[in-house]
């Protein structure tokens, strides 16, 4: 019994240091991809290229609802955006009256290394990819 209640313990360990682990690799992982994105800042704001209102777009149609977020759009769909802080936020949301009238509010994310991970084939993209993308649409 008592090899048994060793075997668990060391099992508990073993899976919170991996865990303890996985945390650290996310953590770095998002530092990263902030210091991605604050560079991104960085050269959109030295060619003068302006924040603007951001909106959300309704998932499945053409309809968009006002989020009071200034920033930049990071694709061209506009599913994705950056503030002026360099918060990262997924865009887009599902329909409703209340958000029609009142706009909706988007709480910022993570910022992924990549983008899309664990979608379909060809739909994910490393940020740094999207954004060179991104500045290049802009000509920059």
């Amino acid at each position: 019994m008592d090899d048994q209640a060793s075997w668990r313990e060391q099992r508990r360990e073993a899976a919170a240091a991996h865990a303890e682990a996985l945390d650290r690799r996310k953590a770095a992982e998002t530092q990263q991809a902030r210091e991605l994105l604050a560079g991104f800042i960085e050269k959109l704001r030295a060619a003068g290229v302006e924040p603007q209102p951001l909106r959300a777009p309704v998932v499945g149609s053409g309809t968009s609802y006002r989020t009071g977020i200034t920033g930049w759009y990071l694709r061209r769909n506009k599913s994705l955006g950056l503030d002026t802080e360099g918060n990262f936020y997924i865009l887009g949301v599902q329909p409703g009256l209340k958000a029609r009238v009142l706009g909706v509010q988007v709480l910022p994310s993570e910022p992924p290394l990549i983008i899309g991970l664990g979608a379909r084939d060809g739909e994910s993209l490393p940020l740094k990819e999207l954004l060179r993308l991104r500045l290049e649409e802009l000509g920059l």
